[in-house]
């Protein structure tokens, strides 16, 4: 490592450079993350982009006193190798190592756990008020890039923070807007002049002078709007009560730091728009920053290749296929998702049915209530969302879709753990949150193939279904192309054996096979955890004296707990063993291994059940 960034362990180590150090620190740093990534894998083109901003945060603003808070979070890397966790870069996203998000319980320079989009603002101003009421004299800086500005959460927290007298800066990562002839010589001037104490302490005099002549303070007001309005999107947010001060070139260093400088010692909501680009300083991820978003491994000298052995098809890619194949059956068939049409497998559908696809940007309230309007108009939405996200859009869940009884279908990737992404992304509370809403009904399929079929099952009802499915690929069993249906709400045994009954929700049942064979038990996949089978529940109560429920989702209100509710209503005491992820926020790590220190491989399952009963 070269001796610049070898001699960085925390920011004030920054803060003791001269500004001419900091251009080669900037590349040193560029260099050292690129690396680091491609060995271990991870949020890539996000992190290139943010490298000479985060500098110049650091350089400028008294962390960790001041207060930083990165919106998402996924662009903090230059960050964390900043504030004393570059030697464990290595362990990224990895069992017992850092995070891929700003964690409170990792560093005092992460002010604010994030990794879910839009919440920065909100956080910022209610510490930048915190320390007012407290009567400490700091500063809060929100990060937050221009998808995560498509919120309704980022704009109340703008309407609130407009009319609150803190010391909070929000930053405006724009990295969606080139940077060409408006971000040059004369808008660094301009960010400068306008961040500036004379031109705030001018503006403000100017003000009180005309205000005794109205008509020329309109006429004033509307000429310096229009003067900023000529070269930056100044007036929506100074409508907010905002001072709003860019755009500027967010890799410039000799605009950052002066334009930084003046705000800080600026009084009330300040705005700040720097306009970056993913990717930045490798040529690679600049051409397609969407491939090196969140890349594997890889030799930064060559770049990503395709992988030689075909994959197995994921669960997402049978999704995708699906929704073509219905879509083009069924003209009544929308589809919408909340800014992850690459995630959730819509990239396809997009190019095929354009007049058919909504992108509602991060958004996951109105993408609900977007779907309960389309289905009041007789057509039929599908919402493609993670199971992490589909709780930002709860209440419109229950109040507009359920409680209406709308036909929309849910179709809720990354279910259940998710592994390097850890707690923040993981879908282990939808079982729970789902199954107690009336009117709305949930499936889990076991396998690819079935995930086509009870996705079909889920759009032929004329009620709210979820259908959920995890991460990358099961089994390998191949989805046909048929849109062929399965029973609504029932179950199937796989497997029949004695005295101890299996019940397996979703992609467990293949562990549950496994442990079968040794136990000769009976394995029942369940499909349905709303409605629940009681019919055959009611049967394999009556022939077995014990049941186990397995699920890779929360114990508490799960599955499982599913099942003893209708054992009691069937009157029908048996002894049950509940599996299933425990009353904890689960760390990142890779998802088998996660899965089996949570007993919930063959291995696991088997060693549970026999210490239950001691067999």
């Amino acid at each position: 490592m070269s001796s610049l960034l070898s001699s960085i362990e925390s920011p004030a180590d920054v803060r003791r450079l001269s500004r001419a150090q900091l251009l080669p620190l900037a590349d040193e740093l560029r260099t050292y993350l690129l690396q680091s990534v491609a060995r271990t894998g991870g949020h890539l083109s996000s992190n290139l982009g943010t490298v000479e901003l985060t500098l110049a945060l650091h350089y400028v603003f008294n962390t960790p006193e001041d207060r930083l808070v990165w919106d998402v979070g996924h662009q903090t890397y230059p960050h964390k190798i900043l504030t004393g966790r570059r030697d464990r870069m290595s362990t990224l996203r990895q069992q017992g190592g850092i995070s891929g998000f700003p964690r409170r319980s990792e560093s005092e320079f992460d002010t604010f756990g994030t990794a879910h989009s839009s919440t920065s603002i909100s956080a910022a101003l209610g510490m930048a008020m915190g320390a007012k009421i407290k009567g400490e004299h700091r500063n809060a800086v929100a990060i937050i890039g221009d998808g995560a500005m498509t919120a309704g959460m980022a704009f109340e927290a703008l309407n609130n923070a407009g009319v609150a007298d803190g010391r909070l800066l929000v930053v405006l990562n724009d990295n969606d807007m080139s940077i060409s002839p408006p971000v040059g010589a004369l808008n660094r001037y301009l960010a400068q002049l306008m961040s500036g104490q004379f031109y705030a302490a001018a503006k403000n005099v100017g003000k009180q002078v005309l205000k005794g002549a109205p008509p020329l303070f309109e006429l004033a007001k509307r000429l310096e709007e229009q003067a900023k309005g000529m070269v930056v999107p100044a007036t929506l947010f100074e409508k907010f009560g905002f001072n709003y001060i860019g755009p500027i070139d967010g890799h410039d260093l000799e605009s950052l730091i002066p334009t930084l400088e003046n705000i800080k010692h600026l009084d009330g909501p300040q705005f700040l728009h720097v306009v970056t680009k993913k990717g930045q300083g490798y040529d690679k991820a600049e051409a397609d920053p969407v491939a090196y978003h969140g890349p594997g491994k890889f030799d930064p000298s060559v770049g990503l290749v395709p992988a030689v052995t075909t994959a197995k098809t994921t669960f997402t890619q049978v999704f995708g296929q699906w929704l073509c194949d219905m879509a083009e059956k069924d003209l009544r068939l929308v589809g919408i998702t909340p800014a992850m049409r690459e995630g959730s497998g819509m990239v396809e559908f997009h190019k095929r049915f354009p007049k058919r696809y909504y992108d509602v940007g991060i958004a996951e309230q109105h993408a609900v209530t977007f779907a309960a309007g389309i289905a009041c108009e007789g057509l039929k939405p599908v919402v493609a969302i993670y199971s992490t996200f589909l709780q930002r859009g709860y209440d419109q869940l229950i109040h507009d879709v359920a409680l209406q009884n709308l036909p929309v279908v849910f179709a809720l990737d990354r279910a259940g753990l998710v592994g390097a992404d850890g707690a923040t992304h993981a879908g282990n509370y939808d079982i729970a949150f789902i199954r107690c809403i009336p009117n709305m009904s949930l499936a889990c399929p076991a396998d690819e193939r079935e995930c086509r079929q009870l996705l079909s099952t889920a759009y032929a009802q004329n009620h709210p279904v979820a259908v959920r499915y995890p991460r990358g690929a099961g089994v390998g069993t191949v989805p046909g192309r048929d849109l062929d249906t399965l029973p609504f709400g029932k179950a199937e045994v796989r497997r029949q054996g004695e005295k101890i009954a299996i019940l397996a929700f979703g992609t467990l049942l293949a562990p549950a096979l496994q442990v079968a064979e040794k136990l000769n038990a009976t394995v029942v996949n369940m499909r349905w955890v709303k409605p629940l089978d009681v019919d055959l529940l009611a049967q394999i109560a009556q022939t077995h004296e014990r049941i186990v429920t397995v699920e890779e989702g929360c114990l508490m209100g799960g599955a499982g707990s599913a099942v003893g509710e209708a054992l009691q209503q069937l009157n029908l005491p048996r002894s049950v063993l509940h599996l299933g992820l425990p009353d904890a926020f689960i760390e990142h790590g890779d998802p088998a291994k996660l899965l089996a220190l949570q007993g919930l491989d063959a291995a696991g399952i088997e060693a549970s059940i026999r210490q239950r009963w001691g067999l």
